[in-house]
């Protein structure tokens, strides 16, 4: 019986007239419809969404009625529970004062057990060294996703062992904004962790080659948005990089170069040729490169993309 429930409630995943399954779902009118025939396949759909409705985050907040999603940063996932530090219950009333020196208790043995073993006490450890980096570096939420699950994967197949917290953590967070193509630097993921660029470059290599991460050379590309951003250029002198870049890696100008020095040289050449001139001294701070780097890149790109542009 329960089983028959359950298929009805299943959407239907082919259409029966002609066989297609590019199949639309209007939710508005609680149909299924065949986008090749237009036969209406299924009616009256089960909303599995919540029965209530909010307008702003707040009513969100007090009507919802489930926690947190799961989360890979957390050495628990974030599926453990918190005694909170403020001396209130449920309902917002102050605690007795005859009763807080047992909530005290309390708060300090659920703190102990959250953590319960070496593992968990390494993971703990590593997540927020993991996070500390990841504020400092300003990266999305999805890249600490990533490299939360890096390091777990790692942890899990004994890399760990031999090797600092600090230098896999650093390691994992360059192969996820690799992954996720937010592109840092050896140099900019070193500053902000307490280990060395030669550290991390080992570590990571280390890591691709034992748990198999199969990651494409960054491209100069996606470093100029960034890039970009912070010398304040426009949208227009964005896009002349990008061409620039894409000239420049199909007569094969780019092999061999670092990707930052290529967009550093990019962007100045797109700012010089819109009129909107930035020095190679800003353009080599941005980067992390040096004038020296830049110049060669811009002179490579313009003799051989025959732009005409003088320094």
């Amino acid at each position: 019986m329960a089983k028959a429930q359950e298929e009805e409630l299943k959407e239907p995943t082919v259409c029966p007239e002609c066989g297609s399954t590019e199949l639309i779902g209007d939710y508005e009118r609680a149909e299924v419809v065949c986008s090749r025939c237009g036969l209406v396949i299924d009616e009256n759909l089960v909303d599995m969404g919540p029965e209530w409705r909010a307008f702003d985050h707040e009513q969100r907040d007090k009507r919802t009625r489930v926690g947190a999603p799961i989360t890979y940063t957390i050495h628990d996932k974030g599926l453990s529970t918190m005694i909170d530090w403020r001396n209130k219950d449920i309902y917002g009333r102050d605690i007795p004062a005859r009763n807080r020196a047992q909530w005290y208790r309390l708060r300090k043995w659920q703190r102990k057990i959250r953590i319960s073993g070496a593992t968990e006490r390494n993971l703990a450890f590593a997540l927020s060294e993991l996070d500390r980096d990841s504020s400092r570096l300003g990266l999305p939420r999805s890249v600490r996703e990533a490299a939360s699950v890096v390091y777990r994967s790692a942890v899990d197949n004994k890399l760990i062992r031999g090797r600092s917290i600090e230098g896999v953590v650093a390691a994992s967070l360059y192969a996820a904004c690799r992954r996720c193509n937010v592109p840092r630097t050896l140099d900019e993921i070193a500053e902000v962790s307490r280990v060395t660029k030669k550290e991390v470059g080992r570590t990571y290599r280390f890591l691709t080659r034992e748990l198999n991460i199969k990651l494409p050379p960054t491209s100069p590309v996606d470093y100029v948005p960034r890039f970009a951003s912070e010398l304040g250029l426009s949208g227009e002198a964005q896009s002349k990089a990008i061409e620039i870049i894409e000239k420049a890696m199909e007569k094969g100008l780019t092999s061999g170069r670092g990707p930052t020095g290529v967009a550093a040289a990019a962007l100045y050449i797109a700012s010089v040729l819109l009129g909107d001139r930035k020095t190679q001294r800003d353009v080599a701070e941005i980067a992390g490169v040096t004038e020296v780097t830049i110049r060669n890149r811009y002179k490579e790109l313009t003799e051989q993309l025959e732009m005409g542009v003088t320094l």
